[in-house]
């Protein structure tokens, strides 16, 4: 029966992924560019790529939370796009350095209060 319970969680479990393109040419963009990218690890969000972060949220309450969050705190210019899926949709990603097929990283463990 844990393994129903288990799947069922691949499902109910979220990543949020924030994909962004920042302008950087005066001292201002990149400040609010380096301010940007603070505040998403600062909110538990980790740098996938350069400008990916992703963060990994137990429920789909909890991934809307977090959304809201990054929303509130947008940069004055550039483009920003958030994306939603659940820990399912994650596993079945495929990643590699260069030809190297690498497994997609499990979750850590993170304790919620409530």
């Amino acid at each position: 029966m844990e393994d129903k319970f288990s799947r069922l969680n691949q499902y109910r479990s979220m990543w949020v992924l924030v994909f962004f393109d920042l302008p950087t040419e005066t001292k201002k963009e990149r400040k609010a560019a380096a301010r940007f990218r603070k505040e998403l690890l600062d909110d538990g969000f980790g740098m996938f790529q350069f400008s990916i972060y992703m963060r990994f949220c137990a429920s789909r309450e909890n991934a809307e939370v977090h959304t809201k969050r990054v929303k509130s705190r947008l940069p004055e210019h550039g483009k920003v796009g958030i994306l939603t899926i659940t820990d399912k949709q994650f596993g079945m990603m495929e990643l590699f350095y260069g030809h190297k097929i690498v497994a997609t990283e499990k979750p850590s463990q993170q304790l919620e209060l409530f």
